[in-house]
């Protein structure tokens, strides 16, 4: 089956969410006392934490950093917009190093690809309202809007009662969900070519 490169992108995007999330899921069920609104995503990756169990965490990540990558290849071959694949293509990478660079490896480093993949993931939410018609278009700049408000809280240490964990899922989940949305978006858009936008 020939599969244009929205197509192909919107599927990368697709099953890097599903499986994050799953993953997430999985990952929370089997670390024994893990509390979702007191603890951060993080520490499902800590290997001094989670033990071997960090391994479905980050192993997860990884893949979802790589297929954000991947997708951001097809999407610019698809949409030919440099900015929009350059914000896609930071946040994959950074999301990558999340996995890579685990928070007992080097917390430092570690915050600081978590904090390039919130930021990044949120502004390619936010610029993909360019490629997508209303209601969508509004969908993606809220969800943008919802993770980098919720960055902001949660550096500065305004939680909204949701706990620490609890609010840094509202800078995660925003994303995820855009994600896919727009890739669903684009794998079941019927039109033959896709909306470029230079830049």
């Amino acid at each position: 089956m020939n599969y244009s490169d929205k197509r192909i992108a919107g599927l990368l995007l697709f099953v890097g969410v599903v499986q994050f999330v799953l993953a997430v899921v999985v990952s929370e069920a089997v670390y024994s006392g893990y509390s979702v609104g007191q603890q951060v995503m993080s520490d499902l990756g800590d290997w001094s934490l989670a033990g071997n169990y960090a391994a479905v965490f980050n192993a997860s990540i990884i893949l979802s950093g790589m297929l954000v990558i991947g997708g951001a290849y097809f999407i610019h071959r698809g949409f030919k917009n440099r900015l929009f694949t350059s914000l896609l293509v930071i946040w994959g990478v950074a999301e990558f190093g999340v996995g890579i660079v685990a928070e007992n490896i080097s917390l430092p480093v570690h915050v600081v690809f978590a904090l390039v993949a919130m930021v990044f993931g949120g502004a390619s939410a936010i610029m993909s309202y360019k490629f997508v018609k209303s209601p969508l278009s509004y969908i993606s700049v809220i969800l943008g809007a919802v993770t980098l408000s919720a960055l902001v809280l949660f550096i500065s240490g305004v939680y909204l009662g949701l706990g620490l964990g609890g609010m840094q899922r509202f800078i995660i989940y925003p994303i995820s969900l855009w994600s896919l949305g727009f890739g669903a978006h684009l794998i079941g858009d019927s039109s033959d070519t896709a909306t470029t936008s230079k830049a």
